[in-house]
């Protein structure tokens, strides 16, 4: 299936495990207790073998650690796992390495050992620049912490992003505009500015914690767009802020409607029509991924029409929009039968969408309600 042109084919490891679970997190991860290493990097690598197997051909541009925390992953497991991606398939030479961190468990030589094992990207979960709001969001690190272990970063790794959660409850526009200030003063090439949501399950979904009201929110989104774009880090995608070429390269491949390969508990991969999930117990996942060698839980073959659907809703989120004659063609559909055409009238006249030809982006005013615009955009 064709997707938009330079999509990419990346790879995706999933560490499951924290020191401790964030308040507002529910991604599929879990407070770590005493785990045994080395049998995780012998799943990991044989689950990776798998789809190795699967895959002949390709030619991965992208590598992401995720989680979890994966800076808490032995630096000789990354490079194991590294050094296998290589000996499995033909990498592009300019492929990009990425780690997520945390400056908790930021260490000069931990970092040094990641660069020396092939990460070429460290992403730095810092969250916040204030005390209180770092306690309030369950982190374990404070403010001076954090610096620290973003100066050292950038000492280490070639490319360099860091986290940043806004629209915290009370949080006032004079107050993020002081925070995110600070944050420019570093000099970064890729910020990744959330704002906060309150999902079921979590924490704070339990608690009834309700962000800033909408008028508010949107604001402080206003605010972000305007600081990073005046300083040369416009927004290439809604909550992704890059100077000219520092863009996340696996990310993309994803908003892109590019093939991904999803290795570990929980990870999520797409390999042309098939969307695979894998187990998310990690358990389970470890004890299937030793019996039969990978640990997939579910594998569906998307229709024409569902595959459309998600490449809209994925490409949508970037500010380069998407081409929807392109998209459409390589799910073997007309236009018509993903966009309906008085939605996009619509939408148009409401200043929510904007289109060049075939060519569709949603708006500033676009992106905040583009759940609301998918549903009246997509056939």
């Amino acid at each position: 299936m064709a997707a938009e042109p330079d999509a990419g084919f990346g790879l995706y490891v999933h560490w499951p495990f924290c020191r401790s679970k964030c308040p507002y997190c529910d991604f599929n991860s879990r407070p770590a207790g005493a785990i045994d290493q080395p049998r995780w990097a012998a799943a990991l690598l044989a689950e990776l073998d798998y789809f190795a197997d699967r895959t002949p051909g390709r030619r991965p541009t992208s590598l992401f650690f995720g989680g979890g925390t994966p800076s808490l992953l032995d630096p000789e497991i990354v490079s194991a796992i590294v050094t296998r991606v290589r000996a499995r398939w033909d990498c592009a030479p300019d492929w990009e390495v990425s780690l997520e961190s945390n400056p908790d468990s930021a260490d000069a030589g931990r970092f040094q050992a990641y660069r020396d094992g092939g990460v070429t990207r460290l992403s730095l979960g810092l969250q916040a620049l204030d005390d209180t709001a770092l306690r309030w969001l369950g982190r374990p690190h404070d403010v001076a912490e954090g610096r620290a272990a973003l100066e050292l970063a950038r000492t280490v790794f070639p490319r360099l992003s860091f986290d940043l959660i806004h629209s915290r409850p009370g949080q006032s526009l004079a107050a993020w505009r002081d925070e995110l200030a600070l944050a420019l003063t570093f000099a970064p090439d890729h910020l990744s500015l959330y704002q906060l949501t309150i999902e079921d399950g979590t924490v704070f979904g339990a608690r009834g914690v309700e962000p800033p009201d909408d008028d508010t929110g949107r604001a402080l989104l206003d605010l972000t767009r305007a600081m990073t774009a005046a300083v040369g880090l416009p927004a290439y995608e809604v909550s992704n802020h890059a100077r000219p070429g520092a863009e996340c390269r696996h990310n993309l491949t994803y908003w892109r409607g590019g093939d991904w390969v999803g290795i570990g508990p929980g990870a999520h991969g797409r390999l042309g029509v098939a969307a695979i999930a894998q187990n998310r117990d990690p358990d389970t996942w470890l004890a299937a991924v030793e019996t039969i060698g990978h640990g997939t839980e579910t594998e569906e073959t998307l229709s024409p029409e569902s595959l459309a659907a998600e490449r809209v809703m994925m490409g949508l989120r970037l500010a380069a929009g998407i081409d929807i004659g392109a998209l459409a063609a390589g799910c073997g559909l007309a236009v018509e039968q993903v966009i309906d055409r008085r939605g996009l009238a619509r939408l148009i006249e409401a200043g929510l969408v904007e289109s060049d030809g075939d060519r569709l982006r949603a708006t500033p005013d676009g992106w905040p309600l583009l759940d609301s615009v998918l549903a009246m955009l997509l056939v």
